[in-house]
């Protein structure tokens, strides 16, 4: 089917049970913004978004790392995690920060052993998200995926100690224009428009069923959902996307040609999506993982890139650094619901997604939010 989904009015009271009781009300005081002295743009992307959002400055954070996407161990440990640390313990803003912000030209990926779901290989914000249980003393090994305490967790504020880590986003783009551009529309965001939800078939994967929920769970007349195996191009109006990405493989196209609107989110079953922010050729095109079209990947794979989502008008989107397995993608029957009632970005993300200490991130404004529709 496809076009918008027809619901009984009984939508209404159904989301209405899923709508918390409490506040989600949280400010710039809550938000710590981590920027790489090592990086030019990582500077003026801190610059920015501290002005316009009005960032305390006791809330910056400067380290000083390599600007290289992947790092190992010792250099996450040594000049990320713990020096962001010592300026939460310096301000002590543990409990008060509940948001860390890292911008483009923080490192990406941290390089660990292994392969599979037991690899050490993991986002460095996901990394990140751990920072307040061990600064209370909790450990983590580093292979395979932690739990995330916030998953589904969509009645309760986001607040501390109650949920023992922080909610991680990233200021990246492919330039610092494209980062502009999301942050000002972060700023401009309201409650309207569609939310497109494509499955790539009329089937009960997993993944669709997930997509078929999270129609349910939005007022009808703003989903347009289509179950059949086209892919949805040139669709006006866009507030929200979840689909299978280049994972459908009826998807030729790398851009899908959407009017995005100001707080506009994505959310994709794609695993290499957030391989690399390096800016692809403008002729380059998704392809598959057949051998034939290796010559024609980008950083390593035939993917889809969050960064394009960016690009082309969204105002957050989430990625994958490496193999997350479709059980630990974002789950858009808690992000899109939770995201229209009235969650903040950070938090409808987190809310969606299973684990931490993995290959996850989330690219937005943590505090943009689209209030009442």
């Amino acid at each position: 089917m496809k076009g918008n989904r027809s619901l009984c009015g009984c939508w209404l009271s159904l989301f209405t049970l899923l709508l918390p009781t409490t506040s989600f009300a949280q400010t710039p005081a809550n938000v710590l913004l981590v920027v790489n002295q090592s990086s030019e743009i990582s500077r003026h992307i801190g610059d920015y978004y501290s002005r316009r959002r009005g960032i305390p400055a006791a809330n910056l954070c400067r380290i000083r790392v390599t600007e290289s996407e992947e790092i190992g161990w010792d250099v996450y440990e040594k000049q990320v995690e713990q020096p962001i640390a010592a300026c939460l313990k310096q301000g002590s803003m543990q409990e008060r920060i509940l948001y860390i912000v890292t911008t483009l030209g923080v490192p990406l990926r941290v390089y660990g052993e292994g392969d599979g779901p037991t690899t050490e290989t993991s986002a460095v914000d996901s990394e990140l998200t751990l920072l307040y249980a061990k600064m209370h003393g909790s450990k983590f090994a580093r292979a395979g995926p932690v739990g995330n305490p916030f998953f589904q967790r969509r009645d309760q504020s986001f607040v501390h100690p109650t949920f023992p880590m922080y909610l991680v986003t990233r200021l990246a783009g492919y330039d610092f224009a494209d980062v502009k551009g999301m942050i000002d529309r972060a700023l401009e965001a309201h409650n309207r428009g569609k939310f497109v939800i494509d499955l790539s078939a009329n089937d009960d994967n997993v993944g669709n069923k997930w997509l078929r929920t999270a129609a349910t769970l939005l007022p009808g007349d703003r989903v347009v959902l289509d179950e059949s195996e086209k892919v949805l191009y040139n669709v006006k109006d866009v507030i929200g996307y979840a689909a299978w990405g280049s994972n459908d493989k009826n998807r030729h196209e790398r851009h899908l040609g959407f009017e995005w609107l100001p707080g506009a989110i994505a959310t994709e079953f794609v695993s290499t999506n957030a391989r690399t922010f390096k800016k692809p050729p403008d002729d380059w095109n998704i392809s598959t993982w057949d051998k034939s079209d290796q010559p024609r990947w980008f950083a390593g794979a035939p993917q889809t890139l969050t960064a394009d989502y960016i690009r082309d008008g969204a105002t957050g989107c989430s990625g994958h650094v490496a193999e997350p397995y479709l059980a630990n993608t974002p789950r858009p029957d808690y992000l899109l619901p939770a995201y229209f009632g009235g969650r903040n970005l950070a938090e409808s993300y987190y809310l969606s997604i299973p684990a931490l200490s993995w290959q996850n991130i989330v690219v937005g404004d943590p505090l943009c939010k689209l209030g009442q529709p």
